[in-house]
């Protein structure tokens, strides 16, 4: 009988796995990075997953109230973000026949794959704990954002190793290319103020709202990973029809007519998520409750612009806060133990905020007089003198499930390829999310018991009618 050979394999075969990981994941399967090939000294995308900064976003929820209310939500932004680089290599693949066609001398397919990939690998770099809550109570008060942040990390300690990268998990860049941080920093900004250097290439400003558009790789990784770990069904994403009928034209960012279907049914999921798991009842609450102890819980631990002090920042993730305010049961602050046990009474989901009424308001309208603080000022004021020193909190959750103005969104801008005129336009994507609203606005009053709801709904739709 013929013994099998024992000899090595030639080198062709096993250059299909060399400098190649893959990485198992619930929403996308097997994600594949770039690792040094064995012997190598190269840089890859695994440094840049393997950093500090990256390794610290294991520690960052993804949903900062809402895995409280959904036990099993406890996805962080991490695995997110690995998600999201996926998403956005495959449509660098999709995408560069054209986009090469639309932008003549634009980069190799390797670099665009590796530069997109890269850019919504880090795009959530710069959060803090508790995400969009950081944002909110720490970081607009100082002017800044998670992508403004994200920004010089990525300029401080990110910009040598993404400058080393020389491939993607499609093969090498051609001679002499590199990554410039500063086209990741460009790409993953959102300050609308900003304004474009003319001295970008055109081929970069193309990419743009695949990471702030109307679908990015982003939020078609979150919407798909935050409803399977919710265990929410939201209906249809059909990421792969929406990958198909994507390309790029000289107008920008272009989505087939026969991919309107899909976009339609996603903006309508992700509507759906932020009704019900976002802006869930029970998560707004918990946010009140947030509110009552987060920006002086931060004044405690991190009293400083994150700016000013990066390598401290490094440090600062939910899985550190919680940590060091358990430790103030024993404080000898007054304020420390005050701030301990109400973040214990948090952790042990004693909500301290019961909801009373609900309604959800039309978009359009006086914003100002539908603003949280004007209708708790009424509502209070109609109050009887004996329960004038009742407790309650108006909330008001806004989510837009599309832009306002579909058809003026700068560089943002998604347009529609007309395969029965040959022409590329905008009407067509304002008459396909015409049915979903511009806006919706949550309105809830909230109470620390029931005794009082019936009132409270009363007053509350005598102030809403104006």
């Amino acid at each position: 009988m013929k013994q099998p050979t024992t000899q090595r394999e030639t080198p062709t075969i096993q250059t299909r796995y060399d400098g190649l990981a893959l990485l198992a994941d619930p929403i996308h399967g097997c994600i594949p990075f770039t690792a040094p090939v064995p012997g190598s000294t190269e840089t890859t995308e695994k440094a840049i997953i393997d950093s500090a900064w990256m390794q610290r976003l294991r520690y960052i929820n993804q949903l900062q109230s809402a895995r409280w209310v959904y036990p099993s939500a406890e996805h962080s932004r991490f695995v997110h973000s690995l998600g999201a680089m996926h998403v956005a290599g495959r449509f660098a693949r999709a995408l560069y026949p054209s986009l090469a066609q639309a932008a003549p001398g634009c980069p190799s397919a390797a670099a665009i794959e590796s530069l997109m990939r890269i850019t919504a690998l880090v795009h959530d770099v710069g959060h803090g704990p508790f995400c969009h809550f950081f944002d909110h109570q720490v970081l607009h008060p100082i002017g800044l954002t998670h992508e403004k942040l994200g920004q010089e990390i990525i300029r401080r300690a990110l910009a040598p190793q993404i400058a080393a990268i020389r491939r993607s998990p499609e093969g090498n860049f051609s001679a002499g290319e590199a990554l410039d941080p500063e086209h990741v920093a460009f790409l993953i900004h959102k300050d609308p103020a900003y304004k474009t250097p003319a001295s970008l290439p055109r081929w970069l400003i193309l990419l743009k709202p695949l990471f702030s558009g109307l679908f990015t790789a982003d939020n078609l990784d979150y919407v798909l990973r935050d409803a399977y770990m919710c265990g929410v069904a939201i209906g249809p994403v059909d990421l792969d029809r929406i990958l198909h009928y994507t390309f790029v034209t000289p107008h920008g960012l272009t989505l087939h007519r026969a991919g309107l279907s899909a976009l339609a049914f996603f903006l309508g999921a992700r509507s759906y998520l932020y009704s019900n798991v976002y802006y869930h009842r029970t998560t707004r609450a918990i946010d009140l409750h947030l509110a009552d102890i987060f920006p002086e819980t931060i004044r405690e631990i991190f009293p400083h612009s994150p700016l000013a002090r990066l390598e401290d920042y490094l440090d600062l993730t939910d899985w550190s806060l919680l940590t060091t305010v358990k430790g103030w049961k024993t404080s000898r602050s007054k304020k420390r133990r005050a701030l301990s046990m109400e973040w214990n009474a948090l952790l042990r989901r004693e909500v301290k905020w019961k909801m009373a009424y609900e309604t959800v308001i039309p978009s359009g309208g006086d914003r100002e007089a539908v603003a949280a603080e004007t209708v708790a000022l009424a509502i209070r004021a109609r109050l009887p003198k004996r329960l004038n020193r009742l407790a309650f909190r108006v909330d008001m959750a806004s989510q837009d499930p599309r832009p306002l103005h579909p058809m003026r969104m700068g560089e943002r801008q998604i347009y529609i390829f007309n395969p029965a005129t040959q022409t590329v336009g905008l009407t067509a994507l304002a008459d396909a999310i015409s049915a979903l609203p511009p806006e919706v606005i949550q309105c809830r009053v909230y109470t620390e018991d029931h005794q009082h709801d019936a009132l409270l709904s009363k007053l509350a739709e005598d102030v809403l009618k104006g």
